[in-house]
């Protein structure tokens, strides 16, 4: 019997994604005695505070008469303005039927891509270089080519349905790789007409209910498969090994290891283009006030707990889980910390060269936003200043700043950022699952005509 979702059901998984750090606590064991081996420690970095952009208008900048100016490379901060969110009539729908705008930093624009996807999630390039998408709350694969390369889909074309809760998408070759909450699965287009007529279930044990229920997974230079599964719960000892945690598969799925633990909500999961190391955000816990404990992201070794649930930040013991200091003071620590509850997702080492040099291999994170802070925050992307592939330390109060702002206005959120992905021309793609649009963020200096 084909499965499909009832609108309903996708209303429904909004509110979930919407609560991603959402659950009540359990009661966590004591702390095990040994635990797995501990990384080199990363620099060492400060929490930033969300920045105050100005507030969008509806009003459109004028077309600027000579090239802007370069900005300073890693010693200024960006400055954000308003730019009108550029439709089409195929586009114009939804939460975009209406005016809207973006704060990004000069020369920086935004328009939609493609429109109508019913809770777009996770992204990813076919090698032919088409986006694929998945569409969690509909169950659907997407593919969305662009035969003009004028930065906006031609179609929206289904490649998979009757896929409950899909999320993660990867490819290996042609085949498309996509994960469940449940499962992980193998499809093929082996006939050419742009929809799979070959599915494989290659995992179907995978932890299901529980607070965190989104599967992200990631081919690495190893070819082994990388699965990351959230925690059932908002503090306590999960009841199976994959959840808090990323682990490895060969291509065939057929489990390998835990890679590494205590990560409560590692959604994004992200190969670095160069140094082929593993790098994941991950979601901290709630109930501990609005600024503690910080979002996190990690250069993730292998073997390595990173505490959770008995630690959060920079080894910090959860004392209302047992945590103890000598237990946290092995385990790994984040490469760089963020506001509390921004609930970061998707990341994406910028490797184009459509942008200002200093936005080379610097990381952009889409923070989801936050459901139960006293002031809301997140709802944006930031900038990740690296330098030699990691975080720059002597960044400063600028390691981490606003890149894209005003999907929340005064208490009206009308889009969530989700996953960002470099596009083959250099734009960043951008996934909203509240708007259901993907934008293409450009650098007009090499915009086409």
């Amino acid at each position: 019997m084909r499965f499909r979702f009832p609108a309903i059901a996708s209303i429904l998984v909004i509110i979930l994604l919407g609560a991603c750090d959402s659950g009540p606590s359990g009661r966590a064991t004591p702390p095990p005695t040994t635990i797995l081996a501990q990384p080199t420690s990363p620099p060492q970095v400060t929490i930033t505070q969300e920045a105050q952009a100005p507030s969008p208008t509806s009003a459109v900048p004028p077309t600027p008469t000579t090239e802007p100016t370069p900005l300073a490379v890693n010693k200024e901060p960006l400055s954000l303005s308003p730019m009108q969110v550029e439709t089409t009539d195929a586009t114009r729908k939804g939460a975009l039927a209406d005016e809207r705008t973006i704060n990004l930093p000069p020369g920086f624009h935004i328009k939609v891509f493609a429109a109508g996807l019913d809770t777009v999630r996770w992204l990813a390039l076919s090698p032919d270089g088409v986006v694929y998408a998945t569409l969690i709350g509909a169950g659907r694969v997407v593919s969305l080519p662009d035969r003009d390369n004028d930065g906006v889909a031609d179609e929206v074309r289904t490649f998979a349905d009757d896929l409950p809760l899909v999320h993660g998408i990867a490819f290996r070759g042609q085949q498309v790789y996509v994960a469940t909450e449940r499962q992980v699965l193998r499809l093929e287009d082996t006939d050419g007409d742009g929809a799979a007529d070959k599915r494989e279930v290659l995992v179907d044990d995978l932890p299901i209910g529980g607070n965190h229920r989104t599967r992200t997974i990631a081919f690495g230079p190893d070819d082994k498969l990388y699965l990351s599964a959230g925690s059932e719960c908002n503090a306590c000892v999960d009841s199976d090994k994959h959840q808090a945690a990323i682990t490895r598969y060969s291509p065939d799925g057929t489990f390998e290891k835990v890679y590494a633990k205590g990560l409560r909500n590692a959604v994004g999961i992200l190969f670095h283009p160069e140094t082929k190391e593993l790098w994941a955000t991950n979601n901290g816990r709630d109930e501990l006030g609005d600024d503690i404990p910080p979002e996190t992201i990690y250069n993730v070794k292998e073997d390595t707990d990173y505490g959770f649930p008995f630690c959060y930040g920079d080894r910090v013991p959860d004392q209302s889980q047992g945590g103890t200091a000598e237990y946290c003071s092995k385990v790994g620590l984040p490469a760089v910390k963020m506001q509390a509850h921004s609930a970061p997702l998707g990341l994406a080492f910028y490797t184009g060269s459509q942008f200002p040099v200093q936005f080379k291999g610097d990381i952009f994170v889409a923070f989801h936003g936050s459901w139960n802070r006293s002031v809301p925050t997140g709802y944006k992307v930031v900038r990740v200043r690296m330098k030699d592939n990691q975080p720059d330390a002597s960044a400063g109060d600028l390691l981490v700043e606003d890149f894209a702002t005003g999907w929340r206005v005064g208490g009206d959120v009308w889009g969530r950022p989700v996953n960002p992905m470099v596009a083959p021309n250099g734009d960043l793609l951008l996934t909203d699952d509240t708007a259901g649009v993907i934008y293409s963020i450009y650098y007009r200096e090499n915009a086409g005509p």
